[in-house]
């Protein structure tokens, strides 16, 4: 990356803080961002929050490519999400040559390659309770001439404002999805949230004390809680109970 690139960058992030400083409401926040990536050369943006029982995206993507990317999971194949996983600091990324990976990573590749996604840089931050949110600026060309001198420091300042930003404006996602219960899981957890034992549940439901304990633990392990405490919470923060 040549020096000018550097300071292209450098002076980039610093308005992405400044954006997030200055945007008062959801509506100037997402103009604003769209238009620094453009200003910077790029198509779009995506702002992923990446949770074991919720992930949502903020982004300018084609609406139909958010929505497929969460309900098809393919935040487990994506090789970008992989990588700032192992990483966790920002780096730039293009498709990889086809014999370096999978049928299924070249199949996403090619779907995101008709949405206009083919390259971009990606930076990750560390969130509240372990979790994870990336900022991605994307392009429609397939590679980019950007290498590795990003500063660091000043990318995950940048998106960290930006994450909080977003927290603090409950800004409505553009694409999301969720764990589900189903209908036994959520009568159990509700009788447990109103304070009822698995002894009085099954009582007051006409079920075996086991039949409770059975769909109490599959919904703790479907919001994947370590204990029905937190499970019950989950659930009630989700709104699923």
């Amino acid at each position: 990356m040549s020096n000018k690139e550097v300071r292209v960058l450098r002076t980039w992030f610093q308005k992405l803080s400044d954006i997030s400083s200055l945007a008062r409401t959801e509506a100037m926040l997402k103009e604003a961002l769209t238009d620094a990536v453009h200003e910077l050369g790029f198509d779009c943006y995506a702002y992923l929050n990446v949770q074991p029982v919720r992930s949502y995206a903020v982004s300018n993507y084609a609406n139909e490519w958010q929505q497929r990317y969460l309900d098809r999971d393919y935040k487990d194949i994506d090789p970008v999400v992989r990588t700032a996983r192992a990483r966790m600091e920002a780096f730039t990324w293009a498709p990889d040559s086809p014999r370096k990976v999978s049928s299924r990573v070249r199949a996403f590749y090619a779907e995101a390659g008709d949405f206009g996604i083919r390259s971009g840089i990606t930076i990750p931050i560390r969130t509240a309770f372990g979790h994870m949110s990336m900022l991605t600026v994307a392009s429609h060309k397939p590679s980019l001439s950007l290498e590795r001198d990003i500063d660091q420091l000043a990318a995950v300042t940048a998106v960290a404002l930006l994450h909080a930003k977003l927290e603090q404006q409950e800004v409505g996602p553009t694409a999301s999805v969720q764990a589900e219960l189903t209908a036994r899981q959520a009568l159990c957890l509700k009788w447990s949230a109103e304070g009822k034992s698995m002894k009085a549940i099954a009582a007051i439901e006409g079920m075996s004390f086991a039949t409770v304990n059975f769909h109490l633990n599959n919904a703790r392990k479907t919001l994947d809680a370590g204990s029905l405490a937190q499970a019950t919470a989950l659930a009630t923060k989700l709104k699923l109970i």
